[in-house]
């Protein structure tokens, strides 16, 4: 990774914005569910619908929605894309 990439949690990508997942910063079973819904480093994300109350929030991954609370986001780091 170069030192101009930008790297954040999933829970501040913008609304609308793509990504690119970098790493997950979770042990044990929740890291396991994350990877069993396809957030491996190096796929793309991206915000699509979000709850009344703001959380969760559904992300498109690999051709699927998957929703997410703010705490899992919290421990996924993605790149946004351009």
């Amino acid at each position: 990774m170069q030192g101009n990439e930008k790297v954040i949690p999933l829970h501040e990508l913008p609304f609308g914005q793509p990504a690119v997942v970098m790493a997950l910063q979770v042990p044990g079973p929740i890291r396991r569910r994350l990877l069993d819904l396809g957030l491996v480093p190096g796929t793309r994300v991206k915000a699509v619908l979000r709850s009344p109350s703001g959380d969760p929030v559904a992300f498109s991954v690999r051709g699927t929605v998957i929703a997410l609370r703010d705490s899992e986001g919290r421990s996924i780091l993605v790149r946004p894309l351009a």
